[in-house]
């Protein structure tokens, strides 16, 4: 599994217009533009342009016009979290159509019984959204990157020792 560089630069750019709300110079409140984006997050500003469409379609942003205009979030940090962004960056990395998008040269995958690899990309995918929905981009911006750590461990933790609790452990 790979990130894409849209869900990752477009994350960063969430987080960069956000630091930039919560911070404390003269600029706090004001909208940034595409060139300030570009220039703090060390990517072009074309791609900060294409990805500023699809955050402001998605209403994750909102565009300012005027002379101190540019981008702005659509709502405040605390609202946003990382399924909803990632979902309208790039989507899910499981969906209940991959195994009709990868079914080979058959009208269905060979596996579409009993396959041991959709319940490994399911379960993936429900950790993931389980983090991904508790966490918000003001999360991203208040803590420090081992406080983010320990707490994707325990929600991931918490969320396996349920499932096994409520399943059974594999192989039984």
């Amino acid at each position: 599994m790979k990130l894409s560089s849209q869900e990752e630069f477009g994350l960063r750019c969430l987080v960069t217009l956000a630091r930039s709300e919560q911070g404390t110079d003269p600029t706090v409140g004001r909208a940034l533009s595409v060139h300030q984006i570009a220039e703090a997050e060390g990517i072009s500003t074309e791609y900060v342009g294409k990805l500023m469409g699809i955050l402001v379609r998605a209403d994750l942003v909102n565009s300012v016009r005027g002379r101190y205009g540019g981008y702005r979030l659509g709502r405040p940090a605390e609202e946003i979290s990382l399924a909803q962004a990632l979902t309208v960056l790039g989507g899910k990395i499981y969906e209940n159509a991959t195994c009709q998008r990868f079914s080979g040269d058959h009208a269905a995958c060979v596996h579409s019984k009993g396959c041991s690899i959709r319940s490994v990309w399911s379960g993936l995918q429900m950790m993931f959204d389980h983090v991904f929905s508790r966490t918000s981009i003001a999360d991203l911006i208040t803590h420090s990157e081992r406080s983010m750590e320990e707490w994707v461990f325990a929600h991931t933790q918490a969320l396996a020792s349920f499932e096994l609790d409520s399943a059974g452990s594999v192989g039984n």
